[in-house]
């Protein structure tokens, strides 16, 4: 009789465990689910980035370089400005100092040429450029919108020129 007992015992503990181990396994599937549903919502929330979506200027408000260890914010520099400017698949940039050129070390540079967009995949091909050991590169970045705000983040590498540095750039559009 006790060894029945015993045996019974048994069988509703292992009958208890499974019964937690399936409630277990219910909950992770329910916690999986959620997250999941989370996670595409979330994408839905992001701006789809189309050439359309890119058209118009933008204004440099800030940026930085790191290069190795080495980090640095490359803007806002005082008494300049920067824009660029998408139209269809171009882009262009200038910056210029604002005291148009009547200054001790007057600041004047551009560039300009195509792009593509994949999702957030941003390539540039940089045509024009009067730093001329930059043209006919290839550049590819990240790109996200935020509202009226543009962030660019990737590496520009060039063997030739012993560049390789990884940049952030900030824009906001202007209306």
């Amino acid at each position: 009789m006790i060894k029945i007992c015993c045996h019974f015992d048994n069988f509703n503990l292992n009958n208890l465990n499974i019964k937690l181990m399936k409630r277990t396994l219910l909950l992770l599937i329910l916690v999986i689910n959620g997250s999941l549903s989370f996670a595409q919502n979330q994408a839905k929330k992001l701006t789809v980035i189309s050439p359309k979506s890119l058209n118009g200027t933008w204004k440099l408000i800030y940026s930085k370089v790191t290069t190795g260890k080495k980090t640095e914010i490359t803007y806002p520099v005082k008494d300049q400005e920067m824009i660029k400017i998408f139209n269809g698949n171009h882009f262009a940039f200038f910056k210029h100092d604002v005291k148009k050129g009547k200054i001790a070390t007057p600041v004047f540079s551009s560039g300009a040429g195509t792009y593509t967009i994949s999702g957030n995949v941003y390539k540039e091909h940089l045509s024009y450029c009067n730093y001329r050991d930059w043209e006919n590169m290839d550049f590819e970045f990240t790109i996200s919108l935020k509202k009226d705000s543009l962030i660019q983040k990737g590496i520009e590498k060039i063997d030739s020129l012993n560049v390789n540095q990884e940049i952030i750039e900030i824009y906001t559009r202007i209306k």
